[in-house]
């Protein structure tokens, strides 16, 4: 008998790039919340807060920056 759909590849792929979509778009938005808070700590004088926000928008543009550059890899190497 033929397979028409191979269900468990098919399961891991739906399951994988909804994982990767949440996970990616969580990541940048954490990026954006950084660069917000940034804003409005600097502008409350309070310059330790404000790097610190800063830094964890910049760690999670990297991170998200390194998925999509691992999601093209992961895609062109198939």
């Amino acid at each position: 008998m033929a397979v028409i759909v191979q269900t468990k590849e098919l399961a891991q792929t739906v399951i994988a790039s909804v994982v990767a979509g949440v996970g990616v778009t969580l990541v940048f938005s954490i990026a954006i919340w950084g660069a917000a808070r940034f804003v409005d700590l600097n502008s409350s004088r309070r310059p330790v807060a404000a790097g610190a926000a800063a830094a964890l928008g910049v760690v999670a543009l990297a991170v998200t920056i390194g998925s999509v550059i691992v999601g093209i890899v992961v895609m062109t190497s198939k």
